[in-house]
């Protein structure tokens, strides 16, 4: 895709060109769970000039084919247990570590800084209330959503399923993602966009570029489930129960 289009949907451009996430997120344009709004329509709830956005946007670099930004190219066309696999090698993993090793630096950067900057102790709730949703949320999805997606990939008439569709647990998962948007947007506002004052230590530094890192590590995780593995899967399982009819 070389020009930009106004009228595609946030999810869309991320789907076509993993490399604007990061743009889109430097932006504050939410391209996971708000990734259903035309580019048109999202410019214009957050404030931003049209023209100049999407000259931003087309201006940033093709993504080379092998880099990690056109990884598209492979989980934009996984089958369902495949992506299913890449989702929990990846970002699970990542996610598992990231939230337990950022724990300890918020905690540390509160204590020492917080008296000069008091914003510190919000970020640290903030942040350990993201965490306390977020690792139950993973073993939800790899316990109870996940299977089931997997067994799709076998079934061979809707009977071999579950009685309870999966429209149901993806509402569920989809609402706790809203949720998760909500505290990484508040933890991009108490942070000045993860902007480190004049007088932060290392530990700062350490401390905002792992919610920065966090931040578009979970937005593209929830963009590649909301907006790629829960309505594929539902359609895969509406196909079976058609066939099954």
């Amino acid at each position: 895709m070389d020009l930009i289009d106004s009228d595609l949907t946030l999810a869309s451009l991320v789907t076509l060109r993993p490399e604007l996430a990061t743009h889109l997120n430097a932006l504050g344009l939410d391209f996971c769970c708000g990734g259903q709004r035309r580019l048109v329509d999202a410019v214009d709830e957050g404030g931003l000039d049209l023209a100049e956005t999407v000259a931003t946007l087309q201006a940033v670099p093709m993504a080379a084919a092998g880099s990690s930004d056109s990884d598209a190219d492979n989980w934009n066309t996984l089958g369902l247990v495949e992506l299913v696999d890449h989702l929990e090698s990846t970002h699970h993993v990542y996610l598992r570590d990231a939230l337990v090793r950022i724990d300890p630096v918020a905690e540390k950067v509160a204590g020492v800084h917080g008296e000069r900057h008091p914003e510190l102790a919000e970020v640290l709730g903030t942040f350990r209330e993201l965490r306390a949703d977020l690792e139950p949320h993973l073993i939800k999805e790899e316990q109870v959503l996940f299977p089931r997606i997997r067994e799709l990939e076998v079934a061979t008439e809707s009977a071999n399923l579950p009685g309870d569709r999966l429209p149901n647990p993806i509402a569920v998962l989809s609402t706790e993602h809203d949720r998760a948007g909500e505290l990484l947007a508040r933890l991009r506002s108490l942070t000045d966009a993860f902007t480190v004052p004049d007088d932060g230590c290392a530990s700062y530094q350490l401390l905002y570029t792992g919610l920065a890192e966090l931040e578009a590590d979970t937005h593209l995780h929830v963009h590649k489930e909301n907006n790629l593995l829960f309505p594929r899967a539902i359609e895969a399982e509406q196909r079976l129960a058609d066939r099954s009819s």
